[in-house]
């Protein structure tokens, strides 16, 4: 036979078990709020610069071609308007880079990219708020980003989508959307923007 514990009222255990409860949810110290880590002479380091490093697989300097991308954007049209902001984050340990696109009249769409080893080329499957999808593939020519791709229009053709996204001296870029429905005969410019990175 076990020996039974002393007896012990019900006031005494609920006393007991309040000043254990008290001593363990002692007060946290207080956490410094967030700094914004920082690059060379002090000025905020970009989301390149932040992001972790990559995976060794992923660690090449063709999968690193589109880091210029990376960041947080204001994003104009031609005329200087505001088209609205663009987030573009390193995920899956580097391999894909994430886009979550906010139109400025309320639009929403994001995409994801990644360079595929099998084909040596730059992938992209967008998809939006209006109900767009875009499969594009692709690669650097010239210093830039060019990826394009097909898809069915309304009338039962085909069209042809290319968008361009050029690094610019100043530290921002130039994304150029165009499309073909005379399999590239000719192109209209659907979209010319300009980002500037927020602080």
């Amino acid at each position: 036979m076990h020996p039974r514990p002393p007896h012990r009222s019900r006031r005494s255990v609920r006393a007991a078990l309040g000043a254990w409860i008290a001593g363990s949810l002692a007060p946290l110290p207080a956490l410094a709020p967030a700094q914004e880590p920082e690059g060379a002479a002090g000025q905020p380091a970009s989301a390149a610069e932040t992001a972790p490093a990559p995976t060794a697989a992923c660690s090449g300097p063709e999968h690193r071609a589109f880091d210029f991308w990376i960041g947080r954007w204001e994003v104009t049209a031609a005329d200087g308007t505001l088209a609205g902001e663009n987030r573009i984050e390193p995920t899956a340990g580097g391999c894909v880079l994430h886009e979550r696109w906010r139109g400025a009249e309320g639009t929403t769409g994001s995409s994801l990219n990644a360079y595929d080893r099998s084909d040596r080329r730059w992938h992209q499957v967008w998809m939006d708020s209006n109900g767009l999808r875009l499969d594009l593939s692709g690669g650097v020519t010239d210093g830039r980003m060019v990826m394009s791709g097909e898809r069915p229009s309304r009338d039962g053709g085909r069209v042809h989508h290319r968008i361009s996204w050029e690094p610019r001296p100043d530290g921002g870029l130039r994304q150029m959307w165009e499309v073909s429905r005379d399999a590239g005969a000719t192109w209209s410019v659907v979209f010319d923007g300009r980002y500037t990175r927020k602080q």
